[in-house]
């Protein structure tokens, strides 16, 4: 069985993807970045997890928004 698990390319990418969609709507999450100890952890296969990070309320709201409004669309 060939092995899924993401590459830190793909997480990388991934990464870029959510920034650029998330600069579309006006918002920033300073620490959005690639969780690289995750790679690194007892995880099988390696997460390849995502830091979302920190961010205020106002861009937490802003961003709740942004959700809320793309599900109604659906």
């Amino acid at each position: 069985m060939p092995d899924r698990s993401p590459t830190a390319r793909d997480i990388t990418l991934a990464v870029e993807e959510l920034r650029a969609a998330l600069a579309l709507h006006g918002i920033t999450l300073p620490s959005l970045r690639v969780d690289l100890p995750s790679f690194a952890g007892t995880y099988s296969p390696p997460a390849g997890l995502v830091t979302l990070g920190n961010c205020n309320t106002a861009t937490a709201r802003v961003l709740t928004a942004v959700l809320r409004k793309a599900a109604a669309e659906r």
